[in-house]
């Protein structure tokens, strides 16, 4: 398939650069597979869409404050790191601007008090760099002191105090991603409790959201793209809720694309979850067939982006474009902090 079969035209006004001030106010495009009916109603009606004995399956990684701004320690040139991904202890593999300007034995230095520096150790994959953070006391807790939030490029501002919160979601747990699982953006406490209340069970699995969501699809032909691998963890408890609910006849409702590649990875072609720990680069794109998810809450996504395949796979390609022109239409907020789909 052809890249340019997953584009459209978006106004760029439309590109959300700030949450809504209510998670739950979001507004929600409901899109039924069935007979092809779109709805427009809020996120706090999607318990309406609900029913007990479904799982909502959550990805509950945590966005690291990664970016941060720096000096070179020799020319005092200002460097901005966003890490990427640990590989061991305090060695980061970290995207570096301007790169040029770093190589192997080189040092940068963020902050005097809490003391924090980096020494360049090696070139990376992609023209990044491996580098070792040095410093004193408990890095996450001095990386929350000096790092910021890695918002995404087409938010045009930098980022603030409120988006340390906003920018992830209430259930975040686990440590790790240099992106939000951003179709969870939209729920509360509240909420939640109420899908309990309701007879809707949660599940948490973990995938930590890596680079690869910042880089763009360059292949004409989409089949000859390469995911980067991302890491991922379902443990036994939460595979038996879910084979058990599908079993049960419940739905699996997946919140967000990050979610659905992690059970798509872990489920066998016999549509069993198989609880566990690994690295995944699946690739879902029209002509893929789910094995495991009956519905998906997702946000809109970028024009020719592999996240718009991956909706393009669970419905149709020429629907989903349909929806995203009448979305357009309707003045929807898009991508990160704008608003949410959910495909029944």
């Amino acid at each position: 398939m052809h890249i340019n079969e997953f584009d459209y035209e978006l106004p760029v006004e439309l590109v959300a650069q700030y949450p809504a001030e209510k998670r739950e106010n979001s507004r929600l495009m409901v899109v039924h597979r069935e007979n092809g009916i779109i709805e427009h109603r809020h996120f706090y009606d999607i318990l309406d869409y609900l029913s007990p004995g479904d799982c909502l399956v959550m990805n509950n990684s945590k966005v690291l404050p990664a970016r941060l701004i720096g000096t070179k320690d020799t020319t005092g040139i200002e460097v901005e790191f966003l890490l990427t991904k640990r590989i061991k202890e305090d060695v980061w593999e970290t995207m570096v601007r301007p790169g040029r300007r770093l190589k192997p034995g080189d040092r940068v230095n963020f902050s005097e008090e809490p003391r924090l520096y980096a020494e360049i150790r090696d070139y990376g994959e992609g023209g990044t760099r491996i580098v070792e953070f040095k410093y004193k006391g408990v890095f996450l807790d001095i990386l929350d002191q000096v790092g910021k939030m890695p918002l995404p490029p087409y938010i045009q501002r930098e980022s603030g105090d409120e988006d340390k919160t906003r920018y992830q979601t209430v259930y975040c747990k686990e440590e790790g991603s240099v992106a939000a699982p951003t179709a969870g953006l939209h729920f509360t406490d509240e909420l939640l409790q109420k899908a309990i209340d309701k007879g809707v069970q949660l599940a948490y699995v973990t995938l930590h959201v890596g680079i690869g969501t910042f880089r763009p699809v360059k292949c004409e032909t989409i089949e000859d793209h390469e995911m980067h691998f991302e890491e991922y963890w379902i443990d036994g408890a939460t595979a038996d809720l879910i084979n058990k609910t599908k079993a049960s006849g419940g739905r699996i409702v997946s919140v967000g694309t990050t979610s659905t590649r992690t059970l798509e990875s872990a489920t066998d072609e016999e549509g069993i979850l198989r609880p566990g720990h690994g690295d995944t680069n699946i690739f879902i794109y029209p002509g893929y067939t789910f094995r495991i998810i009956d519905c998906q809450i997702t946000n809109f996504h970028l024009p020719k982006s592999t996240l718009m395949m991956l909706v393009s796979a669970f419905y149709d390609r020429e629907k989903i474009l349909k929806a995203y022109e009448e979305a357009v239409n309707e003045k929807y907020r898009f991508f990160s902090y704008g608003d949410a789909m959910l495909i029944l």
